[in-house]
């Protein structure tokens, strides 16, 4: 919670002295995909492919039309499945860990250079509020949502992304996003993870996203 708070202050003391022109705010749409894990949760323990889809909008820094702020209100889904490679055909390979968010990222942006259609770059922090959790076939009664399974209602992360814009305003880009928060607080208490070498370790959510996003002009 320290870095946290850390963070925010310093990314406010930053935007306080940027010059950052609201009056150029440019929206958009978002729509994408997904491939998202948990480390050190499930057992079996294997991919969910998912979707993506929301608004953005971005706030130019500066006059050169290089940089910006983007922040974007997107649904999110992540989670992951039973499907490891070694697991077919065992018990809980079917099983499925869905956890869907609002998920507010917030980035630094910048393209490469100053032309129309470039290349670019994002970083940043991202904010997942849960806004429900499936769990299906799961192979422990403690995996389940009611019991010690339950995903936390908010994730904090940090991700990174490279992307191409075509005129600025076709954009296509791909993210990784890994989480600070524990997504299963409450999955190193199970009777059944006792003994198993993750059990202690925090459970991780990383996502690998590929969205195309339209920018009104």
């Amino acid at each position: 919670m320290k870095k946290i708070l850390f963070g925010s202050l310093f990314l406010l003391s930053f935007l306080s002295q940027a010059q950052i022109d609201f009056r150029s705010t440019e929206f958009g749409l978002v729509a994408g995909g997904t491939y998202s894990r948990v480390r050190n949760a499930h057992n079996p323990s294997g991919p969910r492919f998912s979707v993506l889809g929301g608004l953005t909008a971005q706030v130019p820094i500066g006059v050169d039309e290089q940089f910006y702020i983007q922040v974007e209100a997107l649904y999110f889904g992540a989670g992951e499945s039973g499907k490891a490679k070694d697991a077919k055909g065992r018990p809980g390979y079917d099983a499925v860990y869905a956890n869907n968010y609002l998920s507010v990222p917030f980035n630094f942006k910048g393209y490469f250079s100053e032309a129309e259609s470039e290349f670019f770059g994002v970083i940043g922090p991202r904010f997942n509020f849960l806004i429900n959790q499936t769990v299906k076939n799961t192979n422990k009664p403690e995996y389940e949502k009611d019991s010690y399974g339950k995903a936390n209602s908010f994730n904090f992360g940090v991700g990174a992304g490279v992307g191409y814009s075509y005129k600025r305003q076709l954009e296509l880009a791909l993210k990784y996003d890994i989480g600070l928060s524990n997504t299963y607080p409450n999955l190193k208490n199970s009777p059944s993870e006792i003994g198993y070498a993750g059990t202690a370790k925090k459970k991780s959510e990383q996502v690998l996203s590929l969205g195309l996003t339209y920018f009104f002009k």
